[in-house]
């Protein structure tokens, strides 16, 4: 008996309720990192290490996860690891010691890049080829509402920050615990549809077991897609994520509320642009370009950071404006060129080489403030944490005009061109 096709809307109503609470545990470091500072001496590096830790077990352990996903369908897979995310948040949020709380991100990572794999699998299947992008732009603008929260809870709970450092974070791991609920509705869902959610299913036949050589036959716009993600990546998050909120306080005097407002706007932003950006990659194509678009605001944001008849709240929507289109152009578009089987894999390894840009680019940006003493009383100390994040963005747009020029040409897949 077919299925009713508002089924897969209920799938990313569910799907977004999971990564809402998903992206709140993610940001809620930011808005404290300078308490985590004043409260519980951590330094800098440690700051950064708490989002880098996040990122180290999925270098080994989220492309076992797209596995996961191809063997045993999307619906569950997201359902175990939103269970694991919840206990590592809760772990965090339960004792102030750098170790407990390192560990409970480390936990937390383990099960969110993986359940991220298996939600955006879950929406490219359910959703096809027909308004895939638009559907995973509209799903991460939603997720994105959990990192806007965050970055304005210091406005709307301040007595959770006046109380320190823990109840911010309780209230963290609370938001998890909806996002097990968001992953069962997944499940439930995929449990009792005519044929489970896997790749494999889709094909009509068993999952072909997977040989690291399947990597490297995937196409070279592929590989241009997976290192724009790195980059946009890797500056992204270790700014945004960890540094930002304290940067705002230390190096431009803002307050921890008016930083937070600040660092808001690149989600704010995101919230309107990606299923906007989505919805133009599915009607008009263009994917390319898109990216060469967001390629050359990416580095004006930080310039612009460096200008001081800029305003800072330019600069942030810049970040929002060229972050929105990795979720609404990039990951659609691998789609296009995996095979459906292999989209659980394809999908593991390129968040995989993401989280090794995340952790990276979290633990350098980390050392570059602790080695030039960054602080409210040395801001000029912030200075070489935002070249290297200028430089690093700036190197992306080679790669979005070798994906233009390559899906423009006799060998692209259609990238260019609408649906």
């Amino acid at each position: 008996m077919p299925e009713n096709p508002a089924i897969k809307w209920w799938v990313l109503a569910f799907a977004s309720v999971m990564i809402i609470g998903n992206y709140y545990v993610y940001d809620s470091i930011a808005p404290l990192a300078d308490q985590l500072n004043r409260e519980l001496g951590f330094t800098d590096t440690q700051i950064g290490s708490l989002n880098a830790i996040y990122s180290l077990p999925n270098i080994f352990l989220v492309f076992m996860g797209g596995l996961l996903v191809d063997r045993f369908g999307a619906g569950r897979v997201s359902l175990w690891t939103a269970i694991i995310c919840f206990l590592g948040a809760v772990l965090c949020a339960s004792y102030g010691d750098y170790l407990y709380m390192v560990t409970g991100r480390f936990l937390f990572g383990i099960g969110a890049e993986t359940m991220l794999v298996a939600m955006t699998v879950i929406i490219g299947i359910r959703f096809g080829g027909h308004v895939v992008a638009f559907a995973m732009a509209l799903n991460l603008s939603l997720g994105r509402l959990g990192s806007y929260a965050a970055d304005l809870s210091p406005v709307w709970a301040t007595s959770l920050y006046e109380q320190g450092w823990q109840p911010p974070l309780v209230l963290a791991a609370g938001l998890a615990g909806v996002s097990v609920v968001g992953a069962f509705g997944c499940w439930w869902l995929d449990k009792y549809r005519p044929a489970p959610v896997t790749a494999a299913a889709i094909e009509g036949h068993a999952t072909e077991k997977f040989h690291w050589k399947d990597v490297f036959s995937f196409d070279r716009s592929f590989w241009y897609i997976t290192i724009l993600c790195v980059l946009f990546y890797s500056v992204i998050f270790p700014f945004r994520s960890t540094f930002a909120i304290k940067y705002f306080q230390h190096a431009h005097e803002q307050s921890l509320e008016a930083a937070a407002l600040l660092n808001s706007h690149v989600f704010l932003a995101a919230i309107f642009l990606t299923p906007l950006f989505g919805w133009l990659a599915d009607k008009y194509g263009q994917r390319g370009k898109l990216m060469m678009f967001g390629s050359i605001l990416l580095p004006l944001s930080f310039v612009g950071l460096t200008i001081e008849n800029w305003g800072l709240w330019v600069t942030t929507v810049l970040l929002g404006v060229s972050f929105s289109l990795i979720p609404a152009v990039m990951w659609p578009a691998v789609t296009k060129l995996v095979r459906p089987k292999q989209l659980g894999s394809a999908y593991g390894f390129m968040f995989m080489i993401q989280a090794i840009g995340m952790a990276g680019a979290n633990l350098l940006a980390g050392y570059l403030n602790d080695s030039n003493a960054a602080s409210a009383d040395n801001p000029a100390g912030y200075t070489p944490m935002i070249i290297f994040f200028a430089i690093l963005a700036s190197s992306a747009m080679f790669f979005a005009v070798a994906l233009w020029r390559r899906e423009s040409g006799p060998h692209g897949h259609g990238l260019e061109l609408p649906r």
